[in-house]
């Protein structure tokens, strides 16, 4: 099943994103290779495509795994979390209706 993850972003995250993206890029990269990532994107804080100082204030990943808990375990053993960039972390169940 889909699940969307969300992470929500503690104050002034972009130095601990920065330094934590290359990890967690891979670990979307092995889901994508695996055929199971529909979509993954950080919010940024402001309405830009770069919003540069201003940050983000979280993450959206949609991904496929076999049960909740499974979701649930790799979204809270991803690199953000280690680094302290996410305050909270919500996993939901997502079924995809359009396109």
């Amino acid at each position: 099943m889909w699940f969307a993850i969300i992470g929500t972003d503690v104050p002034d995250s972009l130095e601990a994103r920065k330094g934590a993206r290359p990890a967690h890029i891979a670990r979307l990269q092995k889901l994508l290779d695996e055929g199971r990532l529909m979509l993954a994107g950080p919010f940024p804080a402001i309405e830009a495509e770069d919003p540069g100082p201003a940050g983000f204030t979280g993450s959206l990943i949609v991904a496929e795994f076999p049960t909740q808990a499974d979701a649930e375990a790799w979204a809270h053993a991803d690199p953000y979390v280690a680094a302290g960039v996410y305050a909270s972390v919500a996993i939901q169940p997502f079924r995809k209706a359009l396109p």
